[in-house]
Parts: C-alpha cells; structure tokens; sequence
C-alpha cells in the first residue's frame, strides 16, 4: 500500500477521536472506540469510571466537569499493526454534565435525567501537515432513567440519545464529533462495602447513518470499570479501565468499508479519588490502551469534579 492510501486510511482512522465530553458519569471522558467513521465514536468511552453507579438521591442535582489530555503517535490496523506512517493526534476536552433525579416512583426507584456537552480542541499531524479543530463534540440526553439505592448497592439504567457534532464541513481533514445520531441501552452499578468500592457501567450504542455522507458506522459495546480502596474518609486509590468492541460492520452506501473496520481496545490504569465536600469531590485517572485494533492507542489524564447544586433527601 502506498504512502498515500496509508495516509487516507489514517485520517479516517483518526479523524475525529472526539473526546465528546468528557462527559459524565462520573465525568464525561475521552475516549475511544475510534472504528467507526473518521475513526471517532459518539461515546469518549473511559470517561465514566468513577463511581459510575452513583446518582443524586432524590431531588438532588449534580454537576460534573471533565477535563482531559489525550494523546496518540500511531495508528493500529486490524491486526494491531501500525501503520507505517508519521502521524500524532494530541487532543483536549473539556466537558459539562447535569443529573437531575425528579423523585418520582419508578418501578421501585426514581426517575433521573441527564444532558452532558463536550468541547474538544483537536491537532492532529500527518505527512501533509498538521490540522486542528475546535468544535462542540456530540451532546449526550437521557431524558428518562431509573436510579436506585438498596443498602451497599447504587445502580440505575437509562436510554441515552447521541446528537451530531457541530462545526463540521466534508472540506476538513479533521472533524469533531461524528455527524449521525445514535441511540443506546445504558446500566451501571457502584456497590461500597466499609472501605472497597467495586463499579462497571454498560452500554451499547446503535449508530443511525450519516445522511450527509450515506456512511454507518458499527455498533458499540462498551464496559467501564474501577475497583477502588479508601485510605481514609477523604482519598482512595484504585484502578480503572475499559473495554471496547465494535460488534457490527461499518457500511458505506450500504456496502461493508474495509472488511467492516471493526475496533477495539483494552484501556486500563490508576486512579486515585478524593472526597473534598459532603457529595462531592475530584478525581485524577489515567488510561492506557492496549489490545487496540482499527483506532489509534491512546493515553489519557482525566481530571473529573463533581459538586452537588441541590442536595436532595435520602430515602
């Protein structure tokens, strides 16, 4: 393959790894799963993994703000190769989530919803030169979700809606934020026994085509991840991760693109919490990809803050 398909397949690879926001969870995040089209996926997938199973308690708020530093000097083919060609993406994200929980009854536990909005710088190098954008990344809603609180136990499930990414033009080599919508079943759990916490959060995202492009990228399973220890009531130290697989095709016009351009990763890495105010407090994690396929292997410093605007009543 010549030095400029290797190019082109590159920037498709690595088009817009959106950091989408940071977003949530217990921050939003930067992500990953970078298979789908121009190499980016609606979901920073890595971002929730602090205290992913943690909701506001009924009539309780909560805004969290995510900041993170991602960077990647090469990108990975189907079989885990890189690429041969000179190439560094260098991103910063910043993002703002709001959980609100409405306190009404729900099927035993009360009804929440959550908007999430990610701003993201992107630079990115290649043989041509170097790139850079600056753009709102894909807005995340869940109108309707389901939180609950049993004894050691916090977990919720929701149905999150992705909206396409702004500022983009089919003239740039590099974009922020995928142009499609996509839709997905969401769950988590954080379980706190005396001084250990043990959380995952799950999702699978269904991406709807890109009407601009009649591009459709796979379908995305997503596990989040940490295991953390409490040194004292106000640091705990542990690990977190992710695991990411794209689970369907990519299709352009209806056709399978680059034997179906299929991803994955493996990210994992330490974490350390503290607790600064009653409800609130901050994290600092980082991430390291491993196992990737078809995106490039990132590492990403997470900064994550979370402070209640209303505290709302425990049941």
């Amino acid at each position: 393959m010549d030095q400029s398909l290797e190019c082109k397949r590159a920037c498709r690879l690595a088009h817009g790894v959106v950091l989408a926001l940071i977003l949530c969870s217990a921050l939003l995040m930067t992500g990953t799963a970078y298979a789908d089209e121009n190499g980016g996926s609606v979901y920073p997938v890595g971002v929730e993994t602090v205290m992913p199973g943690m909701t506001p308690p009924p009539g309780g708020t909560m805004l969290y703000e995510f900041t993170a530093f991602v960077s990647a000097n090469q990108v990975d083919d189907a079989a885990g190769k890189a690429i041969p060609i000179d190439f560094k993406l260098r991103v910063f994200a910043n993002a703002i989530k709001v959980n609100h929980n409405w306190g009404f009854k729900f099927l035993g536990g009360t009804v929440e919803s959550v908007i999430a909005i990610p701003f993201v710088d992107q630079d990115m190098h290649l043989p041509p030169g170097r790139f850079q954008k600056v753009a709102v990344g894909n807005v995340n809603v869940s109108p309707f979700g389901v939180a609950y609180a049993k004894g050691h136990w916090h977990f919720f499930y929701e149905g999150d809606v992705w909206l396409p990414g702004t500022g983009r033009s089919s003239n740039d080599v590099i974009n922020v934020g995928q142009n499609n919508y996509a839709v997905a079943p969401v769950g988590g759990f954080t379980c706190l026994v005396k001084k250990e916490e043990l959380s995952s959060r799950f999702q699978y995202i269904i991406n709807l085509k890109d009407t601009a492009t009649n591009y459709k990228s796979g379908n995305d399973f997503t596990w989040e991840f940490d295991g953390m220890h409490s040194l004292n009531r106000k640091i705990a130290v542990g690990v977190n991760g992710y695991l990411y697989k794209q689970t369907s095709n990519d299709l352009q016009n209806n056709v399978i693109f680059n034997n179906g351009n299929r991803a994955q990763a493996l990210g994992i890495g330490p974490e350390v919490r503290f607790n600064l105010i009653h409800h609130g407090g901050f994290a600092v994690k980082y991430l390291r990809d491993t196992l990737v396929q078809n995106r490039p292997p990132t590492n990403a410093l997470w900064f994550q803050l979370a402070v209640p605007i209303t505290i709302g009543h425990h049941e």
